[in-house]
């Protein structure tokens, strides 16, 4: 049975050596990676707390920055300088509306931002949709909708994003060209 088709015999196993790599990074770092020590993290969510009460108006200026660069393309024409500042104010909000506890303007600056995401094309952009946006998240701060699953907030999310695949250009394969 010890060298049944089943069973192969044993083989002599090959030299090996192990190298044991110091850590020269944990000192660099000055902590240990992993998880949080709990009076940190308690810490560190005292200090949100504190000021989430700013929230509101960090929101409200980060929207008037958006606003402002759509007022630019009024008065300037949609071009890629004022596209691209179009695209920086969208981007921003996008990091910041969960942050301040708006997931849905997370959204909504999410689907604007990959509408304006390639600078070849963002100057071409359909104003229409572009002002759709700005104003969905102007309406989303405004009715205070903070909940990700607001049916209205959900409804008005998807019709945005279908828009923008609508007009994401494509490739010869009528395929979005972007993600």
């Amino acid at each position: 049975m010890a060298n049944s088709p089943l069973m192969p015999s044993p083989k002599p196993a090959p030299d090996v050596e192990v190298i044991n790599v110091p850590n020269t990074l944990a000192p660099r770092v000055g902590f240990k990676l992993g998880a949080l020590a709990p009076t940190a993290l308690a810490k560190a969510e005292a200090a949100l707390k504190e000021l989430s009460g700013q929230f509101g108006q960090w929101l409200e200026d980060e929207i008037v920055k958006l606003e402002t660069a759509r007022e630019a393309v009024r008065v300037e024409g949609l071009n890629r300088q004022t596209a691209d500042r179009l695209y920086l104010h969208a981007h921003d909000l996008k990091g910041l509306g969960g942050t301040y506890q708006f997931p849905l303007v997370t959204r909504v600056a999410g689907s604007l931002s990959k509408l304006l995401a390639e600078p070849d094309t963002r100057a071409h952009a359909p104003l229409n949709v572009i002002d759709a946006h700005i104003q969905a998240i102007r309406a989303i701060v405004r009715d205070d909708i903070r909940a990700p699953d607001h049916p209205v907030g959900v409804a008005l999310c998807q019709t945005l994003e279908e828009s923008v695949r609508h007009h994401m250009p494509t490739d010869d394969s009528g395929s979005s060209t972007r993600p």
